[in-house]
């Protein structure tokens, strides 16, 4: 196999290997490193010796992923760059599509936020198992942990993800008309409207790079958002993570991304970006 034929075949892997790497990671430019990173293993490599390509660049990235997982948990500090979790935002005015696919395959915010609970080895289980139908024997030679030890850390994992996150309102026109109350609410200054669209244990998390800023119950939310509403006027609909959610701007300059979890008719969870120099990033980077 030339080098030209190994290429091809690598793109057509890509967005796939992209999409397996960013779920186990949360941040976007991680996820490309570890593919490209990938690449660079698989130029070593003896391709011609390796019968399954799909399968051992999906080991690859997923080792790659795991060693990134172990190296967070011993930085006190989170830099910019690596910030988890880094949403995927998508407008109608996006067109491209390798980040449309990716989009398509993200998982919400919230389970983002859970994911990044979990242990390196719990997350990377569960992730590969649950999520792309890796085999437990596969995982287990990754972790190094005997297939059945592997089943019960996916197993531990799935109930907690289940426990904390369970799965959105899958008509993204709900979701849109709940995120739509909630702002009207919040322009018109009524506090009931808006304890009316959460969930009474709705949960807001403000992310930063010191850590996660939770608020709960939606009296409290709501006079939060009260207390920010001269913003609501200035909020754009978009894509976040697949579900429905607003970029808010000062003028041309992107500020703040907030992600909604909608469950029935009421948001569940709302989490908010608003670092200054993290959200025109994560904007531009569309």
């Amino acid at each position: 196999m030339d080098q030209l034929e190994l290429a091809n075949r690598f793109d057509c892997e890509r967005v796939r290997l992209r999409t397996v790497a960013y779920r186990i990671v949360g941040s976007l430019s991680e996820a490309k490193d570890a593919v490209q990173e990938a690449w660079l293993r698989l130029q070593r490599a003896n391709a011609e010796g390796i019968d399954n390509l799909e399968g051992w660049l999906t080991t690859v990235v997923a080792r790659i992923c795991l060693n990134i997982l172990r190296d967070r948990r011993y930085n006190a500090e989170e830099p910019l760059e690596a910030f988890v979790p880094e949403p995927i935002i998508s407008t109608d005015a996006d067109g491209d599509p390798e980040r449309e696919a990716l989009l398509a395959d993200a998982v919400g915010v919230a389970l983002q936020v859970v994911l990044d609970t979990l242990s390196p080895a719990e997350r990377l289980a569960f992730v590969l198992h649950d999520m792309f139908a890796v085999p437990f024997n596969e995982i287990a030679t990754l972790i190094e942990r005997s297939p059945e030890a592997t089943r019960q850390l996916a197993s531990r994992a799935r109930r907690r993800v289940r426990a904390a996150a369970p799965p959105p309102e899958p008509d993204l026109a709900r979701q849109r008309a709940v995120v739509d109350a909630y702002f009207a609410a919040a322009r018109e200054g009524e506090l009931d409207a808006l304890v009316a669209v959460l969930d009474p244990d709705v949960v807001a998390r403000s992310h930063g790079r010191a850590g996660v800023f939770e608020l709960r119950g939606a009296e409290k939310v709501a006079r939060a958002a009260m207390g920010t509403r001269r913003f609501a006027p200035f909020v754009r609909p978009a894509l976040i993570n697949g579900t429905a959610g607003v970029v808010a701007f000062d003028g041309d300059t992107p500020f703040a991304i907030l992600a909604f979890t909608v469950v029935g008719d009421r948001a569940i969870t709302i989490d908010i970006f608003n670092d200054r120099e993290l959200v025109p990033r994560l904007v531009r980077s569309r």
